[in-house]
Formats: C-alpha cells, sequence, structure tokens
C-alpha cells in the first residue's frame, strides 16, 4: 500500500481507481477544466528549419528522441538523435511556445504555454494523433513529467503555484484531471519547473530568490533555501550523483549576464555562496535550460548560443566528454 496523497489512497484495487476515474471525469465535465476530445490526426512533415529556436527540452521516450523547439512553436522527432535537423519530423505545431512533454508509454502529454493549455497525442505509425484539450490549466504551463509510482502526470502552473495531476484510465487513451494542489506561497512567482525527491518536490523561484521544498503529497512547505540574487533566476534543479545541478536563466531581475550552470552539494549553502560555477564547461554565452538523462549521459538544452543543445556525462563527480549538438 502506497503512501497517503491528501487523505486519498493511490494505490487502491482496481475496480475502486476505475471509479475514482470514472467519478473525477464526471467532475470535470462539470468544471472549467473538462477536455475537448479532438482526435484528430495529421500527416507528419519534415521539420522545417536548419536549426533551433529556444530548445527548452530534449528527451527520450520509447526509441524516440523528441526536442521542444519552443520558439518554433513545435516539437520535433527521430529515431536518430544525430540526423540533421531538418531530417526531423514534427510531432505537432498546434501550439504557441510549448517547453515540455512527458509520457506514460501510451499517451504523450505537452504543455502549450503560451496558450494555458495542455494537449495529449498517441503515436501512430508515422504520425501523432491529437486526443484532448484541457483548456485554463493555470498560467503559462511550463514543465511536466509522469511519476510511475503513482501513475500520474504532473503539470506544473508556473505563475499560480498550481500542479495538475492527470490519470488514465486504465486500457484507454482517456486522460481525466484528478486533482489540483497549490502551494500558496508561490502564487504569483515564478516557477519554471519542480524536481520530485522521494517525498518532497523542490520548485526553483525566481522572485523569492529561494528554492522551495514541499511534501509530495500534502504540499506543505517543510524547507526555505534562500539563494543570492545572481542566481536567483533558476530553471531547473537535477541531483546528479552527489551533487545537485542548477540551471541558471538570470539574475532575481532577469538580468540575463548571470545564466550559468552551477552545482552544490548542500542547498542550505547556496545562501552563502558556497557553490561551483560550471559555466566556463560549455561556454562563455548561452542560457542553460531543462536536463534530461537518456543514453548514458545529460543533455541540456542552451539557448541564445550555439549549440543549442549539449551533452554530457559525470563520473564520480567529474563532468566529462562535453560535446554540442545543433
Amino acid at each position: 500500500m502506497k503512501k497517503k496523497y491528501n487523505n486519498k489512497l493511490i494505490a487502491i484495487p482496481w475496480a475502486r481507481r476505475l471509479f475514482v476515474l470514472f467519478l473525477a471525469a464526471f467532475i470535470c465535465f462539470l468544471s472549467p477544466y473538462a477536455a475537448e476530445t479532438v482526435s484528430a490526426s495529421y500527416p507528419s512533415s519534415n521539420n522545417a528549419y536548419g536549426q533551433l529556436s529556444v530548445p527548452t527540452q530534449v528527451t527520450k521516450l520509447g526509441n524516440t528522441y523528441y526536442i521542444v523547439d519552443c520558439y518554433h512553436d513545435q516539437i520535433i522527432y527521430s529515431d536518430n538523435l544525430n540526423a540533421p535537423l531538418k531530417q526531423w519530423k514534427v510531432m505537432t505545431n498546434h501550439v504557441h511556445q510549448p517547453h515540455a512533454l512527458a509520457s506514460d508509454g501510451t499517451v504523450y502529454l505537452v504543455v502549450d504555454t503560451e496558450n494555458n493549455r495542455v494537449i495529449s497525442y498517441e503515436k501512430e505509425t508515422d504520425r501523432f494523433r491529437e486526443l484532448q484539450i484541457f483548456e485554463q490549466i493555470g498560467n503559462r504551463p511550463h514543465y511536466i513529467t509522469y511519476e510511475p509510482s503513482d501513475e500520474l502526470f504532473y503539470v506544473w502552473s508556473s505563475l499560480t503555484g498550481e500542479m495538475y495531476l492527470f490519470g488514465r484510465t486504465p486500457g484507454t487513451t482517456d486522460l481525466t484531471l484528478v486533482e489540483t494542489r497549490s502551494v500558496p506561497a508561490l502564487n504569483g512567482m515564478y516557477v519554471r519547473s519542480f524536481t520530485i525527491m522521494g517525498d518532497s518536490i523542490l520548485f526553483p523561484c525566481v522572485e523569492l530568490g529561494a528554492i522551495l521544498q514541499v511534501d509530495r503529497y500534502s504540499f506543505e512547505l517543510e524547507q526555505c533555501y534562500p539563494v543570492p540574487d545572481a542566481i536567483a533566476g533558476m530553471v531547473q534543479i537535477v541531483p546528479i550523483e552527489d551533487y545537485f545541478y542548477i540551471t541558471v536563466s538570470s539574475d532575481r531581475n532577469y538580468g540575463r549576464s548571470t545564466a550559468t550552470i552551477i552545482r552544490t552539494t548542500d542547498l542550505s549553502g547556496l545562501r552563502y555562496g558556497c557553490y561551483e560555477d560550471l559555466k566556463s564547461l560549455f561556454g562563455s554565452k548561452g542560457t542553460p535550460y531543462y536536463i534530461s538523462r537518456f543514453d548514458g549521459s545529460y543533455f541540456m538544452t542552451h539557448h541564445d548560443a550555439s549549440p543549442g543543445i549539449y551533452r554530457f556525462q559525470v563520473e564520480n563527480n567529474i563532468v566529462k566528454n562535453i560535446s554540442g549538438l545543433y
């Protein structure tokens, strides 16, 4: 039996789980978050661009690679990570500045950031079928991950302090908004991502100049880690071996001159400047964004400079084998 989530059990017998999802679907039908069923299929076209424009995420789902090409308003995919960009296929371009996607192996869920919605897809042989559109998902939903432990998609609204939890009805491609959780202290603050660590979630907040740690199930505040103003514009926190790697887009006032990637073994030491700046390893220009791990390496999107993606490995806390893509 898994831990309780807001006094409701996530791991429950299938019959009860089906009932909960049915009930949630009925509630959603009556709510402003009801999904529009689309079931539209578009032929896959080749990517028209020879370079990326503000890539935010690169990931591998199944045997396929995906790049969120944010400012080109599209997500592209390929079975060959090293293929020239114009040989990649377009998963979707019916989105406005998307930032991330995730999959449970059956359904693919995309945050359509500037349209304040999320869209689900099903992969077909040579195309993706658009299935459902969930409107009014906070304000500028930025980041998403799928957690197999509780079979839920976690979708974060970057400006309202809200986490939207989506579950899939077993045996179908239907998603339902199961629950919305919130961190009141983050309402109206800019938070680009979150990091699930066991029973806790970390949120890097620009305006607060701090990292908030909350309980994963109650969303109650556990810890607050202040950071210096120069690195307050944090994007993402990624635990790698003994360190927390943190990508930084700006200072607290959104000045881009401090964009960097840092690492620390202790988040509480950040306020005292106890961190290592790794910017020189990845070039003197550009803005690091999201980091993903697949194929035995880490991949960091990087915009405002070339390359658009960095590949690197970490062994015994040593960053090595750094190379650029695109």
